[in-house]
């Protein structure tokens, strides 16, 4: 997994504490717990949760699924049993975005 800087990116020095706990404990140390959970079933468990909650994170998170090789039709299946927990208009959105992020599958 590619080392996340997303913290420092967008945070800067304006919460410098949060952007180190993103980068360095939630993606550098929970997410390469490769041993523990594979990134492609962390993916689907993350996307699953960002879905339910409606956070506009989703989308980068299923570009995220996508490199960490979680399938278009994996994907559609999760939006789409989701759809009835989570919500109706949740999983059009979730559609949408992932369209784009999978259409070349």
């Amino acid at each position: 997994m590619k080392k996340q800087t997303a913290g420092r990116d967008q945070l800067g020095d304006f919460a410098t504490k949060f952007a180190e706990l993103n980068d360095v404990v939630l993606f550098g140390e929970v997410w390469a717990r490769e041993k523990e959970m594979s990134a492609h079933d962390r993916s689907l468990i993350t996307c699953s949760a960002l879905l339910a909650l409606g956070a506009p994170q989703l989308e980068s998170h299923l570009q995220i699924a996508k490199e960490n090789g979680v399938t278009k039709g994996e994907i559609v299946e999760l939006i789409t049993h989701l759809a009835f927990y989570a919500g109706w208009p949740k999983a059009w959105s979730a559609f949408t975005m992932a369209k784009e992020i999978f259409e070349d599958q």
